[in-house]
């Protein structure tokens, strides 16, 4: 990787990593697990392999976009070269959640528990994409007035872009047939899950309430999101959680109690076991942390 090919901003205020554009040309760059404290934008232009996300293994090939929240695990094992582009950046550098009625990515490319995390690269797309990123390296070594707001300009088109994309391959079902039995299940636990994942911890929860074996809809639930049941509540609960430490001042205890945990020293245990890092932690590496910087 030759130094043109990186280009970096540091947030002046704590030294961290604000925003990051890099191409890659090996299978080195994320051959091993990756838990970052910030979002990972990565364009794989060549090569095929497997990538490792949270729970779950999927297969990929050449021209397809993941999209990695952060702290969220992920490893690439590769079955040829690759080659591609990757854009990082820091919630403080752009926040997806409060900008979420700007761009409408947060539960499309982030945080969207029910589909794999990536969106194949159709040619118009592509042709989109590099012209993003031919701006966005030549604003980044331009620091002039209002750079940021160019920088996050560029960086919202091409997540708007990305996410109209996902949305067409993967579209909502509409007025599900109740004949169709597996496809009537599977939004009726979304909706389910949505609704309930406060209160509702443990599948056998959900398969009462849809009257359904615990069996049959742990079946279900692994063939067609690749995950189990458990897991998909878990990832919801701890999506609900990072949320309201980013974007809240709450104490992690009123957070847990909204969420169903009655204990706070549980409920720490769980998030760490699922996000890798303590409640506190993540909100002062991702989260704001402080009551003056929400009023900013």
């Amino acid at each position: 990787m030759t130094a043109q090919s990186v280009y970096t901003l540091i947030n002046p205020q704590n030294g961290n990593l604000a925003f990051k554009l890099f191409t890659f040309d090996n299978n080195c760059a994320f051959d091993h697990l990756q838990r970052n404290n910030y979002y990972s934008l990565i364009w794989m232009q060549r090569g095929s392999g497997k990538v490792r996300v949270d729970f779950s293994t999927y297969d990929f090939e050449e021209d397809t976009l993941f999209a990695f929240a952060p702290y969220q695990p992920f490893m690439f094992t590769a079955t040829s070269p690759q080659r591609g582009v990757a854009i990082q950046f820091h919630p403080d550098f752009y926040c997806i959640h409060m900008h979420q009625k700007e761009v409408a990515c947060n539960g499309v490319l982030f945080n969207n528990i029910y589909q794999p995390p990536f969106t194949f690269i159709d040619p118009p797309s592509a042709t989109t994409f590099n012209m993003l990123l031919e701006n966005m390296r030549t604003e980044v070594q331009n620091p002039a007035l209002a750079q940021y707001e160019l920088l996050v300009s560029y960086l919202k088109i091409f997540l708007i872009t990305a996410s109209r994309l996902k949305a067409e391959q993967h579209p909502q079902p509409v007025n599900v047939d109740a004949g169709q039995k597996e496809p009537f299940i599977l939004q009726t636990l979304k909706d389910t899950i949505e609704r309930d994942f406060r209160t509702r911890h443990a599948p056998s929860d959900y398969a009462e309430a849809l009257n359904i074996s615990p069996k049959a809809l742990a079946k279900i639930t692994k063939t067609h999101f690749n995950k189990t049941l458990t897991e998909l509540i878990s990832e919801r609960i701890i999506i609900e959680a990072k949320r309201e430490l980013y974007l809240t001042n709450k104490a992690v205890k009123e957070i847990a109690y909204a969420l169903g945990y009655d204990d706070e020293h549980y409920f720490s245990r769980f998030f760490k076991t699922n996000a890798d890092v303590s409640p506190q932690m993540y909100r002062e590496t991702v989260g704001f942390g402080k009551m003056d910087l929400l009023t900013q």
